[in-house]
C-alpha cells in the first residue's frame, strides 16, 4: 500500500530527513518511533503533502504522491489523525464527523452509527461543540473523523500524547480492534510497550535516518533498542 523510498525533506535550508524508507502493507500496523525532534512528524507531513519532499519517492497503492495536494492524497485513501487533534472547535461532534464523511467503493464501511459504536462517549456528546470536549474525547473525535473518510490506511501522529492512562488504554483498544478488522495503520507514539502488543513492525529513526527496523518480538527481545534510541 504505502511505500516511502529514500525520502528527503526539510524546512528551508535545514535538512531533516535523510533517505527515510518504510512501507505499510494491507492490514499491517506499523509504528514510527524515535525521540522528540528526530523527524517523525516531518515524515508524516511529507507523506500527506503538507511538506514538499526534496528527494526520494512516495506512492500509495501504486499512485505516486509527490506533488499532489493534501486533499488529493486523502482522496487516495489515507486518513490522518494529526498531532494536536485539530478538530473543528465551533462544530458539534456530529458536525465534525459528517464534515469529513466520504463513501468509497466498495460500499462505505464507516458511518456515524459505527463510529458511535466504536466510541460510545462520542454518541453521548454528539451535540457538544469541539471546545466542550476533554482531551481524550477530542482524540476519539479526531480518530472518528479520519475513519469517516473511509481510508484504506489510517495514520496517527502522537496517538495518546497528553492523555490520562485510562483514556490511553481506550485508544489502544480501539487501534487493536481496527487492526483485527484488517485496517492498515501507521502510528507515532511514545508508549512502545503498548504499541508492541498489536503492531507488526517498527521503524526507529534517529536524526532523520532509519536506524532500526524489526518486528514486535524482535523489539521485545532487544531492550538495547529502547535504551539507545527511544529513552530520553
Amino acid at each position: 500500500m504505502l511505500t516511502v523510498s529514500q525520502l528527503q525533506a526539510g524546512y528551508g535550508a535545514a535538512r531533516v530527513l535523510f533517505d527515510i524508507s518504510l512501507d505499510v502493507g494491507a492490514g499491517e500496523a506499523v509504528t514510527l518511533l524515535g525521540r522528540n525532534g528526530m523527524g517523525k512528524t516531518t515524515t508524516i507531513k511529507a507523506i500527506m503533502g503538507l511538506l514538499r519532499p526534496s528527494g526520494g519517492s512516495l506512492s500509495f497503492s501504486g499512485t505516486p504522491l509527490a506533488g499532489l495536494p493534501p486533499y488529493r492524497i486523502a482522496q487516495c485513501g489515507i486518513g490522518l489523525v494529526p498531532e494536536g487533534r485539530q478538530i473543528f472547535p465551533t462544530l458539534t461532534v456530529e458536525e465534525n464527523l459528517v464534515a469529513t464523511a466520504a463513501a468509497r467503493q466498495p460500499a462505505s464501511r464507516w458511518t456515524l452509527s459505527k463510529v458511535y459504536g466504536l466510541f460510545p462517549r462520542l454518541a453521548e456528546r454528539r451535540r457538544n461543540l469541539g471546545t466542550q470536549l476533554s482531551g481524550g474525547e477530542q482524540q476519539m473525535l479526531a480518530i472518528g473523523r479520519a475513519l469517516m473518510t473511509n481510508p484504506q490506511l489510517l495514520i496517527l501522529d502522537e496517538a495518546t500524547e497528553g492523555l490520562a492512562p485510562l483514556i490511553r488504554a481506550e485508544i489502544w483498544g480501539c487501534l487493536k480492534q481496527l487492526k483485527s478488522e484488517g485496517h492498515a495503520i501507521l502510528v507515532i507514539d511514545k508508549n512502545v510497550d503498548a504499541l508492541a502488543t498489536f503492531a507488526d513492525r517498527h521503524v526507529v529513526i534517529e536524526k532523520g535516518r532509519v536506524v532500526w527496523t524489526g518486528t514486535s518480538p524482535e523489539l521485545k527481545r532487544d531492550p538495547s533498542i529502547k535504551d539507545r534510541f527511544l529513552h530520553v
